[in-house]
C-alpha cells in the first residue's frame, strides 16, 4: 500500500477511535442540543466565522467516516444559523463529506467494502452504473437506503465524480431543509421521528419518482 493510502487510513482509524473513546456520540443527541443551544448561539454571536468553519468541519468528518449524528447536526444548523444559511452550510458540508467517503471507497477501501456490504450493494451498483445521475438523485431524495451506504455503493461503480457530487448536492436539499428548518424551531421538537413524518416521507417519494421519470420513459420507449 502506498504511503499516502496508509496515512489516510490511519487518520480515519484515529478519528474513529477518538470519537468512541471520548463518547462524542453522547453530545450528538436532541437533549444535548437543546441543553447547549444558548451557549452555541452566544459563541456564534461572538465568533461567527470560527463557528461556521468548526460546524462544517465536524459535519464533513461525521459524513466522511459514516459516524452517527447527521440528523442532530442538521437540526443544530437550523438552531444556530437559521433555516436559510443553516441549509446552505449543512448541504455543502454533507456533500463534501459524502464525496470524501466516495473517494476513499473507490481508491482505498474497495475490497473491504465489497467483503462487508457486497451482497447489499449489488442491485444499487448495477442501477448506478446504468442510470447514473437520475438513479443517484432518486436514492438521495427517497430515504430507502442509509446515506452512508449510497456513498459506498457509488464509490464501487464507474460513476463520474462530478455526477456523484452534483447528484448528492441537489438530492439532499429537500431532506436537509426539512431537518434544518425544524432545528430553527428546536423547542417544539420532542423526537427525531416527529421531524420525518409519513407526510414528509411521502413528499420525498414523489420527488424521487420525478427524478426517475426519464429512466422510466426510456424503458417504456424500448
Amino acid at each position: 500500500m502506498k504511503p499516502q493510502k496508509i496515512i489516510i487510513t490511519l487518520a480515519g482509524l484515529v478519528a474513529l477511535f477518538l470519537f468512541f473513546y471520548f463518547d462524542l456520540k453522547s453530545y450528538l443527541t436532541l437533549s444535548a442540543l437543546k441543553e447547549n443551544r444558548q451557549q452555541l448561539l452566544d459563541y456564534y454571536a461572538a465568533h461567527k466565522l470560527i463557528m461556521v468553519a468548526g460546524f462544517m468541519a465536524v459535519y464533513i468528518v461525521q459524513t466522511a467516516l459514516s459516524l452517527p449524528g447527521a440528523a442532530i447536526l442538521s437540526l443544530a444548523a437550523g438552531a444556530i444559523f437559521g433555516s436559510a444559511m443553516g441549509t446552505v452550510y449543512a448541504n455543502i458540508a454533507a456533500t463534501i463529506g459524502a464525496t470524501l467517503a466516495f473517494l476513499v471507497t473507490r481508491y482505498l477501501l474497495r475490497d473491504v467494502v465489497l467483503n462487508k456490504f457486497g451482497d447489499k450493494l449489488e442491485g444499487m451498483n448495477r442501477e448506478l452504473e446504468l442510470r447514473g445521475f437520475n438513479y443517484l438523485l432518486f436514492l438521495r431524495l427517497v430515504p430507502l437506503f442509509p446515506f452512508f451506504l449510497i456513498n459506498l455503493a457509488a464509490g464501487l461503480t464507474k460513476l463520474p465524480l462530478r455526477t456523484f457530487f452534483l447528484g448528492t448536492m441537489l438530492g439532499i436539499i429537500p431532506g436537509g431543509f426539512v431537518f434544518v428548518n425544524a432545528g430553527a424551531s428546536l423547542a417544539t421538537i420532542d423526537s427525531l421521528s416527529g421531524v420525518a413524518s409519513p407526510r414528509v416521507l411521502g413528499s420525498f417519494a414523489l420527488l424521487g419518482l420525478f427524478a426517475l421519470m426519464p429512466v422510466l420513459y426510456n424503458k417504456l420507449k424500448k
